[in-house]
C-alpha cells in the first residue's frame, strides 16, 4: 500500500506544526522547512483545517496552528480523512464500476480487508504527540531549521 503525497504532506504538516506548540505559523514556513510545494500545501491545509485538524488565522499576525493538542490527534483519522479511496484493489469495487466479478466470494477481498484493518489499526493507535516525542523531538526540529523554543525563524 502507498499513501498518496497529499496524505504525505498532510502528516509532515501536522508534524510541524506539532513542533510549535502555541505558535502561529505561515504555509511558506512548513514549505520552504520541507522543501514542499506553497501551492500544494495550500490544498493540504485547507482541507486540514476543514476536518478540524489546524486552525488558520487570517491577516497580520495570522497563520496556522494545531486545532487540538497532539494527543488528541490521531494518524489513523488524518489518513482516513486525506485519503480518497482506501481500496486496495479493485476487487473492493462493484463490477459495474470497474471492479472484480468475483466480489463478495473470493477470499482476497476479506484478506486485504483484514490486512487494511491491521494497518489502520496500527496507525489509531498512534498519536501525533507519539511522533514528535523525545528523543527524537529535538532532532526533527533541528532538520527542519528549527531551534528548540527559539520564536519561528
Amino acid at each position: 500500500m502507498r499513501l498518496t503525497l497529499y496524505t504525505d504532506y498532510a502528516l509532515r504538516t501536522l508534524v510541524y506544526l506539532g513542533l510549535r506548540p502555541g505558535r502561529r505559523v505561515s504555509i511558506r514556513e512548513i514549505a520552504a522547512a520541507h522543501r514542499i510545494s506553497e501551492n500544494h500545501l495550500v490544498k493540504v491545509v485547507h482541507n486540514l483545517g476543514r476536518g478540524g485538524f489546524v486552525e488558520t488565522v487570517r491577516g497580520r499576525g495570522g497563520g496556522l496552528q494545531l486545532a487540538r493538542p497532539p494527543e488528541q490527534i490521531r494518524i489513523g483519522d488524518v489518513v482516513r480523512f486525506t485519503e480518497e479511496d482506501m481500496a486496495l484493489v479493485a476487487c473492493f469495487q462493484s463490477p459495474d464500476a470497474g471492479g472484480c466479478a468475483l466480489i463478495n466470494i473470493c477470499r482476497l477481498q476479506s484478506l486485504l480487508g483484514e490486512a487494511l484493518g491491521a494497518f489502520l489499526a496500527v496507525l489509531d493507535d498512534k498519536t501525533l504527540a507519539d511522533l514528535i516525542a523525545p528523543p527524537n523531538r529535538a532532532v526533527m526540529a533541528a532538520r527542519l531549521g528549527l531551534a528548540e523554543g527559539a520564536p519561528p525563524g
